[in-house]
Parts: structure tokens; C-alpha cells; sequence
């Protein structure tokens, strides 16, 4: 009988509640539980299983470029950085007011590792998120152009509840470019969050945009209801390099 019920059970792909079921079995935990314990058992271990799997779909999907978390940020109080800060971003409440968060500083400081942090606490709690470096998210909206697919992409984006542009300003942007940046800032202003990561400080962003009246309207719209995380020192790999 119990074969049975585990056959059935993956069948119905109740996978959480058949590893815990086959669990109690091995280890004969099932005469510890009233039949009312029981069934708040398997279906709590079901929901966990289920509420993981969602997790990692999330992160899978968010291509993070590190495997980050909050907990492990160096908060040296040379790179500028505030703890509490933070740490209030990662309850993501941020994200719930649509607002963005601009990370600035040096190249190999950490704000990708920051900016991947936040990104996966976003996918624990519940959030979609997208991460892309900004060249290759400029370079995808061209294909995409050529293929007929650009307005799909830019739904694709705009679902997205927070979308993390990395390396913004490390290529210039040209014609088509600005107008795609344009399209994707102002579908998202006031409805989703963004961060923006760049070794650039913000008020040299105009000149990396370029064309004046758009720079206006995308920075007017990333700037409005910002949070800005400017980082400072030295680059953390050169650290590690030189402490091998």
C-alpha cells in the first residue's frame, strides 16, 4: 500500500511529498505522527519543495552574473558602504515603490557582486528579475530589430519586476541604442525597479548618452526616486591578487 501511494504520489508530481513520505518510511517516523500531523507534514514539505524549485526557476532565469548574497558583502569602511543600507534594500521594499538604486565606482570594487545580491534576494522573495550587462542588452534589442522579435523583448522587460543594467557607460551608446534605453526607462518608470551599476558617477552619464534631450528624459526618469550607492578604494581583485 504504501509502494503504492509513493508510485502515485510522483505520478501526480507531488515530489516533495513523496521524498518525505519515503523518508518517514526509512525511518519508521510515521508513529510519531497522528494522522492530522501526517498530512500537515507532507503537504508543508510539498509546499517547500514547490516554493524552492520556484526559487531556483527565478534565479535560472535572472542569469545573475555571480552567485551572490547579502551576507557575504565586504563592508570594508574604506569601499563607502552602509550596512544598514543595505540591508534594507535586501527587504526589497524598494522594489515594491518602483524605485531604483544606482551603484557607482571603480572597476572590480564589487558592484556587480552587489547589485547579483540583491538580485537573488529579489528571487527569494518572490520577485522577477533580470539581470544583463548593458552592451549585451543593447546588442540583443539590434537582433531582435533584424528579426522581427523587438517588441516581444521589450514586453520581456518591462514584466520584469526588477531589471539590473551592469557596466553601464563602459561603450558608447549610439542612435539606436538611446532610443531602445529610452523605450525601456520610460515603460518602467513608476511601475518597476531598476539598479544600475557603473563605474561612471551619475553626473557623467549625460555624456555617455549623448543626445542631449533624450539623456534629459531617460536620466530624469532613472535619477527621479533613486537610492545611490557610491563605492570608493581599491579594486578587491587586485586585493586578492596581491594577497596570493
Amino acid at each position: 500500500m504504501n509502494g503504492n501511494s509513493l508510485q502515485k504520489m510522483k505520478q501526480m508530481k507531488l515530489h516533495g511529498m513523496a521524498l518525505a513520505f519515503k523518508s518517514s518510511l526509512e525511518e519508521e517516523k510515521r508513529t510519531q505522527f497522528t494522522p492530522d500531523e501526517m498530512v500537515a507534514f507532507l503537504v508543508d514539505a510539498e509546499w517547500d519543495d514547490r516554493n524552492n524549485r520556484r526559487i531556483d526557476r527565478r534565479i535560472r532565469t535572472a542569469r545573475f552574473r555571480y552567485k551572490a548574497n547579502i551576507e557575504q558583502i565586504d563592508f570594508d569602511t574604506e569601499r563607502n558602504l552602509d550596512k544598514n543600507l543595505l540591508n534594507r534594500f535586501a527587504e526589497c521594499s524598494f522594489i515594491d515603490k518602483a524605485e531604483n538604486i544606482l551603484i557607482t565606482g571603480s572597476t572590480g570594487i564589487g558592484k556587480s557582486y552587489i547589485a547579483s545580491a540583491l538580485g537573488n534576494q529579489a528571487c527569494t522573495m518572490g520577485y522577477k528579475v533580470l539581470y544583463t550587462s548593458t552592451y549585451k542588452l543593447f546588442a540583443q534589442l539590434k537582433m531582435a530589430k533584424a528579426d522581427g522579435s523587438y517588441i516581444k523583448e521589450l514586453l520581456k522587460i518591462e514584466r520584469q519586476d526588477l531589471l539590473i543594467l551592469d557596466d553601464f557607460g563602459i561603450q558608447p551608446i549610439d542612435n539606436s541604442s538611446r532610443s531602445a534605453l529610452l523605450e525601456i526607462i520610460e515603460d518602467r518608470h513608476g511601475k518597476r525597479s531598476t539598479i544600475v551599476t557603473s563605474q561612471l558617477p551619475v553626473n557623467q552619464w549625460y555624456d555617455v548618452i549623448g543626445e542631449t534631450t533624450i539623456a534629459d528624459a531617460i536620466l530624469d526618469r532613472i535619477v527621479h526616486q533613486s537610492h545611490r550607492v557610491e563605492m570608493f578604494g581599491d579594486s578587491l581583485r587586485k586585493r586578492k591578487t596581491s594577497q596570493i
